[in-house]
């Protein structure tokens, strides 16, 4: 087994690769406007330090976020075109997700990522391979009561302490994480998600209300 995991849906363009026992060599850099500049030099530099070429790798695994349209997007993208190219498997995890593994708690918490706007998206978790419910994407005075007294994990925590005051390491997802909680999944028959985007709210971008359907004569 050798899992290849990317993952751009927060301000860290993240890789690593995952023999099946361990993480053999991983990759980030935290740049939010550099996501599609970034990913494949990550990609290429993990797969060096580990000694193999691309074609050795047997899955690929990717994480969906939530996170915001353009730079989840790469990675998502990235990672279903490294999945048809060596046609090997793609499995997709909630971000949030490795997040929660990345911390080690073995304790009720909190990720919180930054989903701008003045928003976080989060989620609870009952210990680090364990989430409660779905995620989600609100303002923090609105789930101050659902985290009050939680320990948080995640970018989101520090900017808004006065509903997150509880702040734990690490504010980004690593890919080893990724890598490291699919491997488990796999070994135990766990299911997997789609490698498609968790967007949790509309892009930006929108058709004007006023705009008109011009057709050729």
């Amino acid at each position: 087994m050798l899992l290849l995991a990317v993952d751009t849906a927060t301000p860290a363009v993240t890789a690593a690769l995952h023999d099946g026992s361990s993480v053999v060599a991983e990759s980030s850099r935290v740049d939010a406007r550099r996501h599609g500049e970034l990913l494949l030099p990550a990609v290429d530099r993990v797969l060096a330090d580990a000694g193999v070429k691309l074609d050795a790798v047997t899955a690929v695994v990717v994480g969906v976020g939530p996170g915001p349209y353009t730079g989840l997007r790469v990675g998502l993208v990235t990672a279903s075109t490294f999945g048809s190219a060596l046609g090997v498997p793609v499995y997709g995890l909630c971000t949030l997700d490795g997040l929660a593994y990345a911390s080690g708690l073995d304790e009720p918490f909190v990720v919180a990522t930054d989903a701008r706007r003045k928003e976080v998206y989060w989620a609870r978790y009952d210990s680090a391979r364990r989430r409660i419910g779905e995620p989600a994407v609100d303002r923090p005075a609105d789930i101050a009561e659902q985290v009050a007294g939680l320990p948080a994990v995640g970018a989101g925590a520090p900017l808004y302490p006065e509903t997150l005051p509880d702040a734990r390491g690490p504010e980004y997802v690593p890919a080893g994480a990724l890598a490291s909680l699919a491997a488990e999944k796999l070994a135990a028959g766990g299911a997997f998600l789609p490698p498609l985007p968790l967007y949790l709210r509309r892009p930006d971008a929108q058709v004007p209300k006023n705009y008109k359907v011009v057709t050729p004569k």
